[in-house]
């Protein structure tokens, strides 16, 4: 199976609902706020290993004690991708952070300043 199958991109559109799904309502850990999302989902092509790409509000350290958290609850939430996926192997988790949406925040910022800039100097 190619990388970016058909199928492949099928289960990780599947693998990433699921872990939306449990990291929102099951999982109890303090340690994983409220406001944490599934950005993506990389799910090797022998099923072996699955990279998921979280993103959470607040700083490093939060961020930090959610993987923290979800890593203890990687278990749980294999288990539960082997009840809802019915797949030859069920992938083995690595939660890493994705600063994609911090980065385009901080970006974003970055351009308004400019902008604000510019629009000083042409005004006077």
């Amino acid at each position: 199976m190619r990388k970016n199958s058909i199928k492949n991109t099928r289960i990780n559109g599947e693998v990433q609902k699921i872990l939306a799904e449990v990291i929102r309502g099951e999982i109890k850990d303090p340690r994983i706020p409220e406001f944490t999302s599934v950005v993506s989902v990389e799910v090797a092509p022998d099923l072996k290993n699955c990279k998921a790409f979280i993103s959470v509000f607040g700083d490093d350290e939060v961020a930090a004690k959610a993987i923290e958290g979800l890593n203890s609850a990687s278990g749980f939430i294999k288990n539960r991708l082997a009840r809802e996926l019915n797949l030859r192997n069920t992938p083995d988790l690595h939660f890493f952070i994705d600063q994609s949406i911090a980065y385009g925040v901080d970006m974003s910022r970055k351009i308004d300043e400019v902008i604000a800039a510019d629009e000083a100097k042409a005004h006077n």
